[in-house]
């Protein structure tokens, strides 16, 4: 994070001074950033599927779109998301998956993160904080993440019917 932090300036100090030669250095700076980015985001689809093929597994993920819209998040962490391109890492995903035959579906992430993976009760007060999820109904405790990726997960196999289901990753 240190070096984001760093870069920001840099990239900052750069747009005020508002020269020629900086102009350049940020076009120079803007390619590097892209090539990093589409690298991270090449590697992470790849170690997805190839995950998902190793195992007979397919892949559910959340419909990202409006995502930046969605979310609310303190400055530190709005830079993080609002650099990050989710659409790139999306389409990544779904060319790489349908290369190697692994299936792929993309869910509704609405109340994924309060609706219990076990019994399926939904209230806001199953998450009393950012990483906690406690069900009022059945009483299960679990990583509020975990509880999502696993709703994500059931939304994904229901998604792909009855006939031939792969187990969701």
């Amino acid at each position: 994070m240190a070096g984001d932090a760093n870069a920001q300036r840099l990239r900052k100090r750069l747009q005020e001074k508002d020269t020629k030669s900086a102009k350049r250095l940020l076009a120079r700076r803007r390619r590097k950033e892209t090539r990093h980015t589409a690298n991270s985001n090449h590697s992470i689809a790849k170690s997805i599927v190839t995950e998902a093929a190793r195992t007979g597994r397919g892949i559910a993920v959340e419909k990202l779109t409006g995502i930046r819209d969605r979310v609310r998040l303190r400055k530190p962490q709005r830079v993080t998301l609002h650099s990050w391109a989710f659409q790139q890492l999306g389409a990544f995903l779904v060319y790489k998956a349908r290369r190697a035959g692994v299936p792929l579906v993309q869910v509704d992430p609405r109340y994924t993160s309060q609706t219990c993976a076990a019994c399926g009760y939904r209230d806001k007060r199953n998450r009393p904080d950012q990483e906690t999820f406690i069900c009022r109904s059945c009483g299960v405790v679990a990583h509020a993440d975990h509880n999502a990726a696993r709703n994500i997960a059931s939304r994904g196999v229901v998604s792909w019917g009855a006939v031939n289901r792969p187990h969701a990753a």
